[in-house]
């Protein structure tokens, strides 16, 4: 595939932190002592059904119970405990992870668009050292907006000519449609295409990418 940059999803795509996510949600859950969220503390697997939707999002498919206040306020203290608690702790790389970008990036200029709070991507270059790899990143905190806005407003300020979005979800795809550029599916990541979907490309595994992008 002919790409200039290659835009990468970060949850699913770049690492799984959905075990660290939940033990750092269930911490400060507790610690607010709320007695409406007694049995809404999510495990890894509820964390990962959620992970690839803005926080906004995932605060209303969480939190039904509270309050619009409510949510707002447990998720600014969840995210903010998450951060560092994943700066430290971290998330499950993917096999050959470092080889894999050190090679990609020869040839092309790598990015991170997520629907993740500020902080978080700084969170994944602090635990494992991988910001060198990486041009520029943006995300939902940043921008609080759709994930095809926030794909062309870092298209836009790099001057992204011949720009191609990797991610594990149908909303990925949707996003690098909406934006206008080709999409790579992550089949190894944390979602499943639908029988209908047409990626312009499949990667079985995170080295797979070195053939797409022919490296």
């Amino acid at each position: 595939m002919n790409a200039g940059n290659i835009i990468f999803d970060l949850d699913g795509t770049l690492w799984d932190s959905s075990a660290a996510v939940a033990e750092s949600w269930s911490q400060t859950i507790r610690a607010s002592c709320n007695p409406l969220l007694k049995n809404s503390i999510p495990d890894a697997d509820r964390i990962k059904t959620v992970m690839g939707l803005t926080m906004d999002e995932i605060g209303n498919r969480l939190f039904p119970q509270l309050s619009e206040t409510q949510r707002f306020d447990l998720l600014e203290n969840c995210m903010r405990e998450e951060n560092n608690y994943l700066a430290g702790a971290g998330g499950t790389l993917l096999e050959n992870e470092e080889q894999v970008l050190s090679r990609l990036r020869e040839k092309h200029r790598l990015f991170i668009v997520s629907n993740c709070q500020s902080g978080y991507i700084e969170a994944f270059f602090e635990f494992t050292g991988f910001e060198r790899y990486f041009s520029d990143y943006l995300c939902w905190g940043d921008t609080r907006a759709s994930k095809d806005v926030t794909i062309k407003q870092l298209i836009e300020k790099n001057s992204c000519i011949n720009s191609v979005y990797v991610g594990d979800t149908v909303m990925d795809m949707k996003a690098a449609a909406d934006a206008g550029i080709p999409f790579v599916f992550a089949a190894y990541g944390l979602g499943r295409l639908e029988p209908s979907s047409k990626p312009d490309e499949i990667a079985g595994s995170f080295e797979d990418l070195l053939r797409i992008f022919e490296c």
